[in-house]
């Protein structure tokens, strides 16, 4: 008989991160993939070098290649940035 290996592909972070983005509704952010979405389809602004890094990190965190504490870090880092940390 095979066995079934039951993996959990979501990554979530300790502590959850508060942003404000757009119509300053407060978003809480769990993980680095809802961070990667809401830095790709909704972040005001893309110039800040922390920004990059967060994406990056985020990135890797998903794919299990970084650690998703460093990601969350960059991520407040870029939201702070970008005046978006709620």
């Amino acid at each position: 008989m095979e066995k079934v290996i039951d993996i959990d592909f979501h990554v979530t972070w300790k502590a959850p991160v508060f942003v404000r983005i757009g119509d300053g509704i407060r978003e809480r952010i769990d993980g680095p993939d809802a961070a990667l979405a809401a830095l790709l389809h909704r972040w005001p602004s893309t110039n800040h070098p922390q920004y990059g890094v967060a994406k990056r990190r985020c990135v890797d965190a998903i794919a299990r290649r970084g650690n998703p504490e460093l990601a969350r870090t960059s991520f407040v880092e870029a939201a702070f940035a970008a005046k978006v940390l709620a």
